[in-house]
């Protein structure tokens, strides 16, 4: 039994873990940053997730990320090169580490832009963050030692979402919110 999925309630301790990584991330390679934020269920006040720091780390050219690259392995994050999402380069955390998960994403591109629509709408929508919460704990409690059909069984709510967001972004005028950079 590896990695068993477990939602905890919301943790103001999560933005905290965040902003210290940020801190390091941006004193070791800030110069190859243009943006970085904090992302995922934990990035969203109220919202119960599983315990994992995300972080997106936005740059001009997904191709050229030595820099990158080499001052998360001296924080002790590992290049994950068995990742099959193209849109990303992936990070994990070593041994001993808080979970963390960081996503280096093209600036501007739509994977790096879905994630910051999708935080900030539920940042902002308390119905379906509620919504999104009910439906990770029941599939947590379903598939606590089966992580792939978790995550599988939250792309409908997610879609659900994103559509919303969606029409939301463009009621508002809605655009990325300053970075936590």
């Amino acid at each position: 039994m590896k990695d068993p999925v477990f939602i905890e309630p919301y943790n103001n301790e999560w933005a905290f873990n965040f902003s210290e990584l940020r801190n390091e991330i941006v004193n070791q390679v800030g110069t190859a940053i243009e943006r970085i934020d904090h992302i995922g269920s934990t990035a969203v006040i109220g919202l119960a997730a599983k315990p994992i720091i995300d972080i997106q780390i936005s740059i001009l050219d997904l191709d050229n990320i030595e820099e990158i690259k080499n001052g998360l392995s001296k924080l002790g994050f590992h290049h994950r090169i068995d990742n099959d999402d193209l849109t990303k380069r992936y990070f994990r955390e070593s041994q001993g580490m808080n979970r963390t998960h960081i996503h280096v994403r093209q600036s501007g591109s739509w994977s790096e832009q879905f994630n910051l629509l999708f935080r900030d709408y539920l940042r902002e929508h308390e119905i379906e963050r509620n919504e999104y919460a009910q439906v990770k704990y029941y599939l947590a409690n379903q598939y606590r030692n089966q992580r792939e059909q978790y995550i599988e069984g939250k792309s409908e709510i997610i879609w659900s979402i994103i559509i919303k967001a969606n029409r939301w972004s463009q009621e508002i005028g809605w655009k990325p919110s300053k970075p936590d950079l």
